[in-house]
């Protein structure tokens, strides 16, 4: 059957393409007509950037187009790289994946003396435009009369690391290993910019999207800010990102249309808003930014009061694929607990999960807790030796081996012993800490690169829960699946989370339109059964918004009341949502009372 799954997703915006400048000859010009708005002999623009953009090929346009007099570079007063290198080391560490949530800002990557001098020479200059352009630009213009934003989305920034386009902040090393210069990105370069932009968002006069470093288009920051207001009174999608990997499948080459010629896609990231986009239309141009920034400026819209209040502004459930179809099984791995990422990783809450059953061949399993026999210190040494030594170790001697069909729910609280087979597609709910996986063992494969993945077992076997034995298991982590209410054409399940998680998710099959209310707090679901829904306001308040096979969308707490009904090829035929949402306190203790 044809794919009709959408890869552009896109939340509208305004009818008018004037909204949209594209091409640095025309940015350039407008940007000139604006500042001579401004009515005065000497203007300051700030050019500030996220991380990621091409400076090389940016600065040679902006240098063209805006002929300033000066061009100053804000990077010009940071640290020495020695020093830079110095200051982040304790977050960044020598661990190859695992660093830690860093809390320096911005401010503390320039040098004190130089940040005073060039904001001297910036003075200095009586008459013309006066461009800072780089990182921290406007921490360094403070009293810029304009703010121009150079903004990227997160997988793009990665994609320009792997081709060693892009290094870290404040320090040279683009041709640095991928895993290394990603881990610095993740635990300090990408915390100090956002805590920047969250402080810019209101000053910005215009936004660059410079994804395409051919073909930058251009918004005012108000046209952003409008945009993203109006992302939280309707369903939308983010735009999903996909990438291959040793166990990857080809389910998804076909359902999502994919690269045919592709050796694989391991996974797929349908709504992951730290590193996923949104794609902002005005006419018939489409702008992307990433979506963490509706996160930061509209979280309590997004998030609700309750869960805001929890977790700030942070989007705390995740939803992506993981596709073993004709592939291998996942690393066998566990998460680590709450106390544990919060002393060695500073997160705030763990990375506790659940495999939903997308699709599954007739042989397929996961693994999941231990056996009723299985030594804790047996196992480890086994593991260690098996790492060491190139040996292999015998997973089904020590892990609970479960088969699997389609549409059953695997709950994963963090510390449970886990890894899907081959043969199966799963779609994965978690809490967002997603990159906190201890692998214990990877059927001693390499990686794509042809490199050893790196094991954790000095991590995992510190977390590990070694009660979770295949009766308690069996009990309370396999398709515990309860029917709590019903009607004339639809029946709602409760399919988990485990108590111990804070996710909440319930399955409706239907065959007529049902009702849905955010309840004051952010839903997000996936489509898993039927070619497509429509997703309705009851009072017309957003326009209907139609949802396909495996979709994963995203209801703001502001929506609150909504009806989703089989549509186009599934009208009057059953479908089924799976829907996710962070419990109240009062779902969590009638849902303690059923365990």
């Amino acid at each position: 059957m044809k794919s009709n799954f959408d890869k552009c997703p896109v939340v509208e915006v305004s009818p008018e393409s004037r909204d949209c400048i594209t091409g640095w000859e025309s940015i350039c010009k407008h940007l000139q007509e604006f500042i001579a708005t401004r009515g005065k002999t000497r203007v300051v623009v700030a050019i500030d950037c996220y991380h990621g953009v091409l400076h090389k090929e940016t600065e040679a346009a902006l240098r063209k187009g805006l002929q300033p007099h000066p061009f100053f570079n804000s990077t010009s007063a940071f640290l020495p790289e020695m020093e830079v290198s110095r200051m982040v080391y304790p977050d960044v560490t020598d661990d190859r994946i695992f660093g830690f949530m860093t809390r320096l800002t911005l401010e503390k990557f320039f040098d004190e003396k130089k940040l005073q001098a060039l904001r001297k020479d910036i003075d200095a200059i009586t008459n013309g435009v006066v461009v800072v352009y780089g990182e921290g630009a406007a921490y360094v213009a403070q009293n810029a009369d304009m703010v121009v934003y150079l903004d990227m989305a997160r997988w793009e920034i990665q994609l320009r690391m792997r081709r060693n386009e892009v290094g870290n902040l404040g320090v040279n090393n683009t041709s640095a290993e991928f895993s290394l210069k990603y881990k610095q990105a993740y635990f300090v370069d990408w915390r100090v910019l956002d805590k920047h932009k969250v402080a810019l968002m209101d000053r910005w006069d215009f936004v660059i999207d410079t994804n395409k470093p051919d073909h930058p288009k251009m918004i005012t920051g108000a046209s952003v800010l409008k945009g993203l207001e109006k992302a939280t009174h309707t369903p939308f999608r983010v735009v999903p990102f996909f990438d291959p990997g040793p166990w990857g499948g080809q389910w998804l080459k076909e359902v999502a249309d994919l690269d045919r010629t592709a050796v694989n896609f391991a996974w797929g990231f349908d709504c992951v808003p730290e590193e996923n986009s949104l794609l902002l239309k005005f006419g018939s141009e489409t702008v992307e930014i990433p979506s963490i920034n509706l996160v930061f400026n509209q979280p309590e819209a997004l998030l609700g009061k309750r869960v805001y209040e929890k977790f700030g502004a942070e989007f705390p459930i995740r939803f992506d694929f993981l596709d073993t179809m004709d592939g291998g099984n996942l690393s066998l791995q566990v998460h680590p607990t709450t106390q544990y990422i919060r002393e060695h990783f500073g997160m705030d809450y763990t990375q506790d999960e659940s495999y939903y059953m997308l699709d599954a061949r007739e042989d397929a399993f996961v693994y999941l807790g231990l056996n009723e026999d299985t030594d804790p210190k047996r196992m480890i040494s086994e593991l260690k030796a098996a790492q060491n030594e190139g040996g292999n170790f015998d997973a089904e001697k020590y892990v609970q081996k479960w088969p699997i069909k389609k549409h059953d729910h695997v709950l994963i609280p963090a510390g449970t012993v886990h890894c899907s087979g081959k043969d199966s597609v799963v779609l994965e709910i978690s809490a967002t800490p997603y990159i906190f996986t201890f692998k214990l063992w990877d059927w001693g494969r390499l990686g794509l690169d042809g490199k050893p993945r790196p094991i954790n077992i000095e991590h995992g076997e510190k977390v590990i829960a070694w009660d979770r034995r295949a009766d308690w298991t069996r009990k309370n982590l396999v398709d515990r699946v309860e029917k709590i209410a019903s009607g004339d054409g639809w029946i709602e399940e409760r399919t988990g989370l485990h108590e111990f998680q804070f996710i909440e998710t319930r399955r409706h099959w239907f065959t007529t339109k049902v009702l849905h209310n955010t309840n004051g707090g952010v839903n997000v679901i996936n489509l898993v059964e039927g070619r497509e829904v429509i997703v309705e306001s009851p009072k017309g308040l957003f326009a209907p918004y139609v949802i396909h096979y495996a979709e994963t969308f995203i209801v703001p707490a502001a929506v609150g009341e909504y009806t989703i009904t089989p549509h186009g090829e599934s009208a009057g035929k059953e479908c089924a949502t799976l829907k996710a949402f962070v419990r109240t306190e009062d779902i969590i203790n009638g849902y303690h009372s059923l365990v």
